[in-house]
């Protein structure tokens, strides 16, 4: 994956993506509780809640108990005002988010308190049989709880970014082209070779390598505007995708 890499500072193209981020929307609105904060908030959740789950049951807990406590957390989360620490430090998105259940799940075992069965209110829509699939399809070794989360928000954000990619070019018509090349994408050129893709397409050869190139970008290009919706600085975008590309690697 070392062409996805992280080139450089922010480019100029990445600017303006960053000023509406929902990230920074937090971070720079003077009132936490108004409705705009409380949307992007509420979106950053829905969209990284899956290494929060994959966090609490690393650590002990089971697949019905996990999900009552991921939905208290972000319960907690949105309603009381926790993100008023974050307008402070500043913080990033993902270390808020892994700290602030830290803090949660010690809270909770300090008090020897277990959530009534069912009894919190659902404030986010979570795929938990999904999740579970997930998280059973990963190593079950003795993986420390906060690296199992870092892995699943990594994760996340690729999954994010290669399926708004499909997207588009599903709906531009191009979605077999995808689906060939897509491959190439994690550093697999020898998956699908150039002379299959261009055979299967109709494409020259060419064409074949120019669009992979492009569609290599691209792929760049939305991950700089996903990471950029989770930071507060536009500079803090290729130290974040650096720390993302280690966490892949490792």
């Amino acid at each position: 994956m070392d062409h996805l890499a992280p080139k450089g500072s922010a480019s100029p193209q990445a600017m303006p993506v960053f000023q509406t981020t929902h990230w920074s929307v937090v971070l720079s609105a003077g009132d936490p509780g108004s409705p705009a904060v409380h949307d992007a908030l509420t979106r950053l959740c829905q969209a990284y809640w899956l290494p929060i789950y994959v966090f609490i049951r690393r650590l002990g807990n089971a697949p019905y108990q996990a999900e009552d406590l991921t939905q208290e957390f972000f319960r907690q989360f949105l309603e009381k005002n926790h993100v008023a620490k974050a307008v402070r430090e500043r913080g990033r998105f993902r270390c808020f988010l892994m700290s602030s259940a830290q803090n949660f799940v010690r809270n909770v075992h300090e008090r020897s308190q277990a959530l009534k069965r069912g009894g919190g209110r659902t404030v986010l829509s979570l795929d938990v049989a999904q999740a579970e699939a997930t998280y059973r399809s990963e190593p079950s070794g003795d993986v420390d709880p906060g690296r199992a989360f870092e892995q699943r928000w990594a994760a996340t954000v690729l999954q994010a970014v290669s399926e708004r990619l499909r997207r588009e070019y599903v709906n531009e018509g191009r979605g077999a082209l995808f689906e060939e090349l897509s491959a190439h994408l994690w550093g697999e050129p020898e998956a699908v070779p150039y002379p299959k893709v261009a055979a299967r397409s109709g494409l020259s050869l060419s064409n074949v390598k120019v669009s992979a190139h492009r569609l290599r970008q691209r792929f760049r290009q939305l991950l700089r505007e996903e990471i950029a919706q989770t930071v507060a600085q536009p500079g803090e975008i290729d130290d974040e995708l650096r720390h993302l590309m280690s966490v892949v690697s490792a």
